[in-house]
């Protein structure tokens, strides 16, 4: 491909290459460059892609984008943000793969991991297309599941995966948009059918610094889309649409105005249910799901239905066959008369709305096992100790993703939201011991919330993953029990 076809869109502030020259690839990796590359030195979290401008050259770049001047003898382009410069020279590279397909993006705080995979089995089941998705979880191209390291993956990596979805026959993708991908421009460039926003709770202050830096990093999603799908009830939706330029389309189930309401609401645990209405149009929509909070990823996936022109009757029929997503509410098999549920809950509002939709129509004691990630924000730590203990029987407090922090300095920031509370507790800081210590002491009817894992299998321990999976720790000591 020519520069002049790769700079396509991009901000260019000085041209110091020839543009007809042909370029074999798009790297931001030094230690990938192949003869022939453009080289993109953007900026990391710990490191500066500038410095490894002179590695890229030993690798036969054959030219730099930067925001700087290079300081070795290289044909150059100058540009004014190099992060947005490789969304778009990857889009290029990659001749725009998503601008033939059908793009939805699902931003907000939680809730998206379950939109995205209801939204995939709403498009399969009404309209039979064949989806891509992008998420927390992992990436799928239809039925083959891909693994994944980020929610949303560098924009070469995306473009990249936009492009293996478009050459598998994929017309619709559903994708996770992080409030980090859009601050640092991953998905610059490409054209959102749907937009779609489900909450917005602390999280990610870390980054963001405050609530409101958060909120406007989510609505960056709503000036690259063609439709967006609003979660009205939420205080931050205005912040949403306030500057939105796109069609916009609310819904709400707490009774306010808005495009699609839920009505007749009813809660049980073993799912939702309530009459969808828009337009003057109704149906019966049933989700096996429990939880207020499932009311409204049904609302989102309703919402982004419709905006694609699918009928109400066709989105609450397709939402009777959904079914959970792995690490969300998800129920282990115990060996006894109790029940354990694996829960990614690890936000304030996600816990607190956890513990809620399991305490629905049950009689027995809720337990709440959970943690924090170290090197995350540390302002949420005792906000979720005292909702664990204003929402559980008993909590166990223990080890997430430490990270470089001491897990035991993380347990003791925790506990300080217990302090004054009634509610029995203990802190073991080995988390397969502290699960092992709620089977082994787990009363009759019990519901145990393993919370903050989900679909994870490691845990991060300084810099390093170990395999961690709760289900299998779950399943080897009920054998070991077994054999007591």
């Amino acid at each position: 491909m020519k520069l002049s076809e790769l700079l396509k869109d991009t901000d260019v502030l000085t041209l110091a290459a020839p543009s007809e020259c042909e370029i074999g690839g798009v790297s931001y990796d030094s230690r990938k460059v192949k003869p022939g590359d453009a080289f993109v030195a953007i900026s990391g979290f710990e490191t500066d892609g500038y410095k490894y401008i002179p590695s890229a050259v030993e690798k036969g770049a054959a030219v730099v984008i930067s925001d700087r001047v290079p300081q070795v003898d290289i044909p150059y382009v100058l540009v004014r943000d190099c992060r947005r410069a490789l969304a778009l020279l990857s889009r290029n590279f990659f001749g725009d793969p998503a601008g033939e397909m059908q793009i939805i993006g699902i931003t907000g705080t939680n809730g998206k991991t379950t939109t995205t995979y209801l939204l995939k089995h709403l498009l399969e089941d009404t309209i039979g297309a064949k989806v891509g998705l992008i998420g927390t979880n992992g990436n799928m191209i239809g039925s083959e599941f891909i693994h994944t390291e980020r929610t949303t993956p560098e924009s070469f990596e995306l473009q990249q995966l936009f492009a293996e979805m478009k050459s598998a026959g994929c017309t619709h993708v559903v994708m996770e948009v992080s409030s980090h991908s859009l601050v640092l421009s991953r998905v610059a460039g490409i054209d959102f059918a749907v937009g779609a926003f489900t909450n917005l709770t602390q999280d990610h202050l870390d980054f963001h610094h405050t609530m409101e830096e958060y909120a406007a990093a989510k609505a960056l999603l709503f000036s690259a889309c063609r439709v967006g799908c609003i979660n009205i009830d939420d205080k931050w939706a205005d912040n949403m649409m306030k500057n939105a330029p796109c069609r916009l389309l609310t819904y709400s189930a707490d009774g306010k105005e808005a495009s699609l309401v839920a009505e007749n609401i009813k809660l049980s645990a073993k799912g939702v249910s309530f009459t969808a209405s828009c337009d003057g149009k109704r149906a019966d929509v049933s989700l096996a799901i429990p939880g207020k909070f499932s009311v409204y990823n049904a609302l989102n996936t309703i919402a982004v239905g419709l905006a694609l022109g699918i009928s109400l009757d066709d989105c609450a029929k397709a939402m009777k066959t959904a079914h959970g997503v792995k690490g969300r509410m998800e129920l282990v098999p115990t060996d006894g008369d109790y029940t354990i549920v694996i829960d990614y809950a690890h936000t304030p509002d996600a816990l607190e709305n956890a513990l809620k939709a399991l305490r629905a129509d049950h009689n027995g004691r809720l337990v709440a096992l959970f943690g924090c990630g170290g090197d995350r924000d540390r302002t949420k730590r005792p906000i979720m100790g005292a909702i664990a203990a204003d929402n559980a029987d008993f909590v166990i407090v223990t080890s997430d993703n430490p990270r470089t922090e001491q897990p035991q300095s993380i347990i003791d920031e925790i506990l300080v939201g217990l302090e004054g509370k009634k509610t029995e507790h203990i802190a073991i800081c080995d988390r397969a011991e502290a699960i092992k210590w709620a089977i082994d002491n787990h009363r009759a009817n019990d519901v145990i919330l393993l919370a903050g894992k989900g679909h994870e299998d490691y845990q991060v321990v300084g810099h390093e993953k170990h395999h961690m999976d709760e289900r299998e720790i779950v399943a080897e000591h009920i054998e070991k029990r077994s054999k007591k």
